[in-house]
């Protein structure tokens, strides 16, 4: 048996182990602590489009119809991960496009009901309306198929994400005749995330690239690789990398944070955050303005975390602030602890204890 007199070095080496063991716990359950308990009273998941003002109030007359499409592809290539659309990327476009007087037709590259991506982290009370809306449900299991939309129907499209997209979307044949045909009869073009995909192959009349010296943006090379590390052995291209292949000017926006672009009647969001301005951006190219709607506790700490990239903590702090007290508005104190494990997890260690710190400021705000 060894000895630790003997062996005083292993003696150091196990104490300093053990303590970082019980730091590393403590830590982690004072982490915990920050975040707010479940409400075991409200289940958001059977809440009803009825239930939600922004949903169920008098809508304009009706004003058109926009076509979203979304993503057959099951498996991200011969990875074996499943994959599909983003609900959330969906259903908050879909209720923005009504609630403005728009019929919702959803179509795919198959047809039927394709695969969806739920992650219940990311769900809130407009994703589980959606899930629990008969009308909206029967629009998604029944999607029409890409080869079968009549264009002509339509006065804008939209192309929600999902990792699914960057298999079936780039080289579909009619997605391109549509996006061209929409381009240059000055149609609204949409598309979120890993959304764009489906404009990275569309060319003009004249042979030129679509993309070429607009301003686009989409999920990132830095998102993309820092979730799937193995990312370009998994996709036939990153999306970023293919966008400005294509000749475009890429406007990367902060990692997991809103961002948009327009760029005449083309518009492009980064990421699932940048869902909701995307869809009202469009209705407003429409030439419309967008009905009033209750900004989210989700898109309240997006802008307050943005605030911290642009102009650091105390703006951040101070945003913090005049939310909860000033305006009586909510925080999803969750989001401020992901972004602080994300950080961390870059070795970013200032901005993860800034996180920290604005974490323990929210709750004690929200506390009072």
């Amino acid at each position: 048996m060894l000895k630790f007199k003997k062996y005083p070095i292993l003696k150091w080496s196990l104490t300093i182990f053990l303590s970082l063991i019980i730091i590393l716990v403590s830590f982690g359950l004072w982490f915990m602590s920050l975040l707010p308990s479940e409400d075991l009273n409200v289940d958001i998941t059977k809440i009803q489009p009825k239930d939600v003002p922004y949903i169920s109030q008098d809508k304009p007359e009706k004003r058109g119809k926009i076509l979203a499409v979304v993503t057959s592809c099951e498996i991200m290539g011969s990875s074996g991960k499943k994959t599909g659309y983003e609900l959330t990327e969906l259903s908050r476009a879909y209720y923005v496009f009504m609630t403005n007087g728009f019929e919702v037709d959803i179509a795919s590259i198959k047809g039927g009901n394709p695969p969806v991506i739920i992650d219940s982290e990311d769900m809130g009370i407009y994703d589980y309306a959606f899930l629990n809306d008969s009308i909206a449900q029967q629009k998604v299991l029944n999607t029409i198929p890409i080869e079968k939309v009549d264009s002509k129907e339509y006065d804008a499209i939209y192309f929600a994400g999902g990792k699914g997209t960057m298999f079936d979307f780039p080289n579909n044949a009619r997605i391109q005749s549509i996006v061209q045909e929409y381009y240059e009869s000055g149609k609204i073009i949409g598309a979120v995330c890993h959304g764009p995909a489906a404009l990275v192959n569309v060319t003009l009349k004249d042979g030129s690239f679509l993309l070429a010296g607009k301003e686009v943006c989409s999920f990132t090379n830095e998102e993309e690789l820092f979730l799937i590390p193995d990312a370009e052995n998994i996709f036939p291209f990153l999306l970023e990398d293919e966008l400005i292949a294509k000749g475009a000017y890429f406007k990367r926006g902060h990692q997991y944070l809103k961002n948009i672009c327009e760029d005449g009647n083309l518009l492009t969001g980064q990421n699932p955050w940048s869902t909701w301005a995307l869809a009202e951006a469009m209705i407003k190219k429409l030439g419309y303005e967008p009905v009033k709607r209750e900004i989210t506790a989700e898109e309240n700490t997006i802008d307050i975390l943005m605030n911290y990239e642009n102009e650091g903590y105390k703006t951040a702090k101070n945003g913090i602030y005049n939310l909860i007290i000033q305006e009586e508005k909510l925080i999803e104190t969750e989001l401020l602890a992901v972004h602080g494990i994300l950080a961390a997890m870059q070795w970013k260690l200032g901005k993860f204890f800034d996180m920290i710190r604005l974490l323990r400021y929210a709750n004690s705000l929200l506390n009072l």
